[in-house]
């Protein structure tokens, strides 16, 4: 049957689900303003996050047509390749807790992103179109063959969505977890000023370029004289920061909009974390559905099969619960190897709230 139900349907269920879902897209500009707010949360424990985990670490170098390279961390051998695309802010390393342990099943690689971690800084603007095309590039200079798994995190999966619109028929799966919805909203007026300010700040002082030991590097730059540290105190790298930060509800989320029905018939998981959940509004009287689950779940009913699933714990689920994010990876991985779609997620463990519990929709 279609992955889309129709309007009205026939099953009154079905009907007080899309009620749910009408209202949740119908909502005043001050709510989605408020659902943005539950977005840059989650960003921002990211960006936080990002200063507290181990550095990058060098792997195997992909070298661009413009001469660019893009650090690859690849473990394991099989097919589909599973590709980890990190969070806004966040290297390789994101995924020290998941990655290794897919490695035993099949061939992975995650990588530092233009402005990231060991890799080069890249020409601006650092939108999501720019972000999927290095990574398609990439995999192509480095030999890393299809077919693949793309795994994405927060901003991670509008960029993986639009690498698998660059690759239709090469992708066999999507895992996203706690996704950054798209939406359209201006620099300023997208509540990321905060993030906005820090990075603004960091660059002005690498612009300054005060030595290494100056206090105006906290935050910004990691102590020492490492590579990862002199690439933090290039201005480029916080200008390709704050481009890639403007472009998230610009840009970025108008190339995702475009890629529209091309990802239909896609098999996905979508992951939500309780904690980014409970920071957006809800909707409903007698059980209050958050929004961000309902755009979640919209999101996975435009995948076949996509199911939707929410998880205790904060925006950094492969950190908290990387068995839940493993799991569905390795649950990905045997459907495309079995040539069979993948099986639903388990139950919601915050209990039913849209739907048969762990399904996209009612069947």
């Amino acid at each position: 049957m279609p992955n889309t139900p129709q309007w009205p349907p026939s099953d009154p269920s079905e009907a007080t689900i899309m009620h749910a879902h009408r209202r949740t897209f119908l909502v005043s500009r001050r709510a989605l303003a408020v659902t943005a707010l539950a977005a840059v949360l989650a960003l921002a424990a990211c960006a936080a996050d990002e200063g507290q985990a181990a550095g990058p670490k060098p792997g195997e170098t992909a070298t661009l047509a413009d001469g660019r390279k893009i650090n690859l961390r690849c473990q394991g051998h099989g097919a589909p390749t599973v590709i980890f695309e990190s969070g806004f802010g966040a290297h390789a390393g994101a995924w020290a807790k998941v990655q290794p342990t897919v490695a035993r099943r099949t061939r992975t690689c995650a990588y530092d992103r233009a402005g990231m971690g060991l890799s080069d800084d890249g020409p601006l603007p650092r939108d999501g179109a720019a972000i999927a095309r290095d990574l398609d590039q990439a995999l192509t200079e480095a030999g890393i063959e299809g077919p693949y798994i793309l795994v994405g995190h927060s901003a991670g999966a509008l960029y993986a969505r639009l690498f698998a619109a660059r690759r239709l028929g090469e992708v066999q799966g999507l895992v996203l977890v706690d996704p950054t919805v798209e939406h359209l909203a201006r620099p300023g007026a997208d509540g990321l000023n905060g993030i906005r300010g820090r990075l603004s700040r960091c660059l002005a002082v690498a612009e300054v370029s005060p030595p290494a030991e100056d206090a105006r590097w906290q935050g910004c730059a990691p102590p020492g004289d490492g590579e990862a540290a002199a690439r933090a105190r290039a201005p480029d790298r916080w200008r390709n920061q704050l481009s890639e930060l403007n472009a998230i509800f610009g840009p970025t989320s108008e190339a995702v909009a475009r890629v529209g029905s091309l990802l239909n018939d896609v098999p996905a998981y979508v992951i939500t974390a309780s904690d980014t959940a409970m920071a957006a509004p809800t909707v409903g009287y007698d059980k209050p559905q958050s929004i961000l689950e309902l755009q979640h779940l919209r999101m996975a009913l435009s995948f076949s099969p996509g199911y939707q699933r929410t998880v205790y714990a904060s925006h950094l689920v492969m950190n908290d619960r990387p068995e839940v994010v493993i799991e569905a990876v390795v649950a990905m991985i045997d459907a495309a190897q079995a040539g069979k779609p993948p099986p639903a997620l388990p139950p919601s463990e915050t209990g039913e709230a849209v739907g048969e519990p762990g399904s996209a929709f009612p069947r």
